[in-house]
């Protein structure tokens, strides 16, 4: 399973998806899906963030696809470190951070009831996860 973006693997995220943009997800392409895969997965988050990994983005259930387009989302999306749900682009405080895109090809749809975080998820996908894949982007405020 490979995923892929506007970046390549361990680039620079384009501005535009980020706070000093438009602050909207870049195009995700996936390839080779498992064919027993119910469900993706996909978890962005920043481990270089002060204190703790800031997650950005959420969501679990998508349906099985070769992408998620530019400013959109499939699935159901879960709270961001920021309190909100859905996308927060990249916004590091000082320094260069990494962003781990990571999607999870899952045996079944989830079962999460209201909102949710990173750790709920992951502990629901925990005996369901098929394969993964993950695309690192970088970004420095300048």
């Amino acid at each position: 399973m490979k995923i892929s973006s506007v970046f390549k693997n361990n680039e620079m995220i384009p501005r535009k998806f980020t706070c000093q943009g438009e602050g909207i997800n870049p195009k995700l392409v996936f390839e080779d899906i498992p064919k027993e895969a119910k469900s993706l997965a996909l978890i962005m988050d920043d481990p270089d963030a002060p204190n703790q990994t800031f997650v950005h983005w959420v969501i679990y259930n998508m349906p099985i696809t070769d992408k998620i387009d530019e400013a959109s989302s499939l699935g159901i999306k879960g709270i961001n470190s920021a309190g909100a749900v859905g996308y927060y682009g990249p916004c590091p405080p000082t320094g260069t951070h990494r962003y781990f895109f990571k999607l999870y090809a899952l045996d079944a749809m989830l079962d999460l009831k209201g909102e949710f975080s990173k750790k709920a998820l992951e502990m629901a996908m925990k005996d369901h996860i098929i394969e993964k894949a993950q695309i690192i982007g970088i970004y420095i405020k300048s």
